[in-house]
This record gives C-alpha cells, structure tokens and sequence, in this order.
C-alpha cells in the first residue's frame, strides 16, 4: 500500500524536455574604428558581448513555453544555442535525447539551392531520411504555398516567402521539440492564420515541446503555459504566463501589446 508521501512524489515526479545550466555565450565582434588606427591598434578593435549571463532552467515535456524580452535581451541567442548552432562559452544544455528543430528566418537554408532541394537539405539536417523527406514532401509544397518559386533558388525569395517555406517543413516534418522565433508574424494574413491554426494543431500534442520567442505578447498568452522573461542577458523570472506577462508589461511601462518592440 502506497503512503501519502510516495503518492505525492509520484505525482512530482516530471519527464523534463531541456535543461539548461548556468548558460553564458558571449560575442566578439569588431569596434567601429578609422583604417589607420586598425592598422595601428588591431587588438583594441575587439570587441566583447555578453548575450547571456548564467542563465538556468527547466521545461517540461508538452510544455509550450514563451521566451519575452526587449530587444537585444537574448532570446534568439538562446534558442541558437538550444538549437546546437551557437555553442556556450560555459554551461550546459541537456535534450534528454529529444529531435529538436529551430524555425527562424535566416536560418538553416542553402540560399543558393532551390526550394526543393532545401526540404531535402533542412530534413537530413533533422535526421529525417530521404525516404521519410519524400513522404511528407507534397504536403510541404502544398502547406508552403509559394509557386514556382519552390523550384527557384531561395536567394530570390522575400522574407515572406521564406518564411512560409521554414514553416512548412518544420510544421510537416515534426520533431519533439519546436523553437519558434518571431515567424509567426511574418507573411501575408492569410499565411499567418493558417500557421498560427497548425501551430495551436502541433502544440495540442501532449508530447510535444514548444519555445516561441515573440514580441506580441496575445500570441505569447494564448499559446503558452509558461513564460520566461530575460533582460539584458539575465533571467528575471520564469512561472505562469498570466504571472509573468502582467509584470513584464508593467516593467516595460506600458499595457498596449500591440506597442511591444
């Protein structure tokens, strides 16, 4: 017979999707200076950022979690480094084993192939194979919706178009754990419906694990449990998106979301 403490810590115990430990990644980039004194003084034209700054949490698997923030504040930075593409200076990151995808503009495209030949690049680059890829393929050239121009180099696309191609083929190839950034709101309104539809469709998936990172903030309260508000590299606070999203905005001086920037 189990005891009221054994019931209870059953009942704590939590399947965790991504952990991240005392996460630090720090840019280094180039100080605007004169030709003369780069010629002089190349060593002073390093220059240091620090994009975060020991960041730790955790998120439960199924869960849909916001990451807000203002601009420059590291949210993009944190999702590249969930993502495998920018690799901390210190810390750790554990997927505890999950498929990840990362869908943001800019990211993960061969701008010089065409549409095409990009589901089948960004789709091994997931771990999907050729035979699996080739499946879901028309249901991606369907959900992208582009035209001829999924068979045109992707260096000719608009962001709009660019967008809806990133969409499709992490909406259609589905992993255990989706980072969105800011996509959401890029495209044409009909665009925008339709993936916010399939968005509410994939994250219904009890099993699945959401990070968006977004400036609207109804976005961020209608579609996630869970909130994580980063400031100049730090975290400030991590709970309830009807908790968080109230003092962010108080933070940030207004109430309008629609003014977010």
């Amino acid at each position: 017979m189990e005891t009221n403490s054994e019931i209870v810590s059953s009942k704590s115990k939590k399947e965790i999707a991504i952990t991240v430990k005392n996460l630090h990644v720090t840019y280094r980039g180039l100080k605007k200076t004169s030709i003369r004194a780069s010629w002089t003084k190349l060593g002073s034209r390093v220059e240091l950022f620090r994009a975060l700054k020991g960041v730790s949490f955790e998120v439960e698997k199924g869960k849909i979690l916001g990451i807000i923030g203002k601009n420059g504040s590291g949210k993009s930075t944190m999702l590249r480094a969930i993502a495998g593409i920018f690799s901390p200076d210190e810390g750790k990151i554990d997927l505890h084993g999950n498929t990840i995808s990362l869908l943001s503009i800019g990211v993960g495209f061969n701008k010089k192939l065409t549409g095409k030949e990009n589901i089948y690049l960004s789709g091994m680059l997931l771990g999907f194979s050729e035979e699996q890829i080739r499946e879901k393929e028309q249901e991606i050239i369907d959900f992208a919706d582009i035209g001829k121009f999924m068979y045109k180099p992707v260096k000719t696309y608009s962001s709009g178009m660019y967008s809806k191609l990133a969409f499709a083929i992490t909406a259609i190839l589905e992993t255990d754990i989706m980072l969105i950034d800011e996509v959401l709101s890029v495209g044409d309104a009909q665009f925008k419906a339709k993936s916010y539809n399939k968005m509410k469709e994939l994250i219904s998936d009890e099993n699945r694990t959401v990070l968006i990172v977004s400036h609207n903030l109804d976005t961020i309260a209608s579609l996630c449990d869970e909130v994580l508000w980063l400031n100049d590299g730090n975290l400030m606070e991590i709970g309830p998106a009807e908790e968080i999203l109230p003092r962010y905005r108080e933070f940030m001086g207004q109430q309008d979301p629609e003014k977010e920037s």
